[in-house]
């Protein structure tokens, strides 16, 4: 099984969360990915060594690397220095795809990390909301969300950090002009915005998972397709790579449990 350096045995659902993160930077071309979590982190070294080559990755602080090295390993190659100015400038030229993680996301893909509650008065305090807005307005923003719930997937987010699709059209152009959110990925399955309204749509499911039990675990109506897919197997060269390269001491399991 994964985790043991052995690539037989089926895919894992964390595996398959895995090759769906790295499909969020498939043909992206050189630009920063930011991946935030862990199974957004082997994803993207997934990507760099399979089908985004040219993808750039960092150490997770200042250095660009030239490799990827398994998770919690310091780089062999170290390719230049990303001090946070120039990391800046990638992100306000739209040249960075992040994915970060979200303790709220509502149907137009609003994202909340700063407070659960009335934020006049919370219930709880969270991180703040960061980078999130610059972030969602001026390069790809993706979601993380190792536990599908009523509780993440809410009607309205309590405080908007990153930007969804309605909140970005009542700004107006300068708001809309670069925001894009491709995908969220949740333990549950894959979803995407290309609706008409621009509202959350069920794009694939990882295998095992029905529609009755993404509804049930999402607090708003999501768009349906009649004939939804599942999230595509990993390959035996992916498994390989993530089990014995990339995440050799099976840290995916830990968010994602088999």
């Amino acid at each position: 099984m994964s985790g043991t350096g052995t690539t037989t045995g089926a895919a894992t659902r964390a595996e398959y969360c895995v090759v769906a993160c790295a499909e969020a930077w498939r043909g992206a071309g050189e630009i920063l990915a930011s991946p935030m979590g862990t199974i957004p982190m082997i994803g993207a070294r997934l990507a760099r060594l399979t089908f985004s080559p040219d993808l750039l990755l960092t150490d997770g602080e200042a250095l660009l690397i030239g490799d990827a090295p398994a998770i919690g390993v310091p780089p062999r190659v170290v390719e230049g220095w990303l001090p946070y100015r120039q990391h800046l400038a990638l992100v306000t030229t739209g040249r960075r795809h992040v994915m970060m993680g979200a303790s709220q996301i509502d149907r137009y893909g609003n994202q909340n990390i700063s407070c659960i509650g009335d934020w006049a008065r919370p219930k709880r305090q969270l991180l703040g909301v960061r980078g999130a807005p610059v972030n969602t307005l001026n390069n790809p923003t993706s979601y993380w969300v190792p536990k599908h719930s009523t509780r993440v997937f809410v009607e309205r987010v309590d405080m908007v950090s990153g930007v969804g699709y309605d909140c970005a059209a009542a700004a107006g152009p300068s708001a809309t002009r670069y925001h894009l959110i491709p995908e969220v990925v949740s333990d549950l399955g894959v979803f995407d915005f290309d609706t008409p309204d621009r509202t959350m749509r069920l794009r694939s499911l990882h295998p095992g998972v029905t529609v009755e039990q993404v509804a049930a675990a999402t607090g708003f109506g999501l768009a349906v397709p009649d004939d939804v897919p599942f999230t595509r197997e990993p390959t035996a060269e992916e498994l390989r790579l993530i089990r014995e390269e990339i995440d050799p001491k099976g840290l995916r399991e830990r968010e994602v449990p088999a």
